[in-house]
């Protein structure tokens, strides 16, 4: 049982590093795109307002669909706290990151790591199943 609920958390640490580098990758992508747009525009109002925000609703709601895609290719079930916990996290992480711009890129590996370990820890907790209870009695 340690045995199966350590590799689970190595495991949610694997998804959490690979689902944090492309959705840092789409956001700051999708943002430069926005701007790209906002400057084409030149003085027009609302210039790239509509593909900030498609840019930022794909980069925050990428996040939780990548976690949960990559547990359930490992065969993982019952994610939900690192789905909720790691969505609020690459929420502040993320929001951080890529809004702020001009963060330097060892302030940008820390915080990709603490999202990785964070991943880790919460992968850890794992929901059962509805419908699985205990038959004493």
């Amino acid at each position: 049982m340690a045995k199966s609920r350590s590799f689970r958390g190595v495991k949610g640490a694997m998804v959490s590093a690979l689902t944090v580098v492309v959705c840092y990758w789409i956001w700051t992508s999708l943002l430069e795109w926005s701007d790209d747009v906002a400057q084409a525009g030149g003085d027009s109002v609302g210039a790239g307002l509509l593909e900030g925000l498609v840019a930022r609703i794909i980069g925050l709601l990428s996040l939780p669909v990548l976690l949960w895609v990559g547990m359930r290719l490992l065969r993982e079930r019952g994610n939900h706290l690192l789905l909720a916990a790691g969505h609020v996290a690459g929420w502040l992480i993320g929001g951080y990151l890529v809004e702020q711009g001009g963060v330097s890129d060892t302030v940008t590996a820390l915080c990709l790591a603490l999202f990785v370990a964070l991943g880790g820890l919460l992968s850890l907790a794992e929901v059962p199943p509805a419908g699985l209870t205990d038959l004493k009695g």
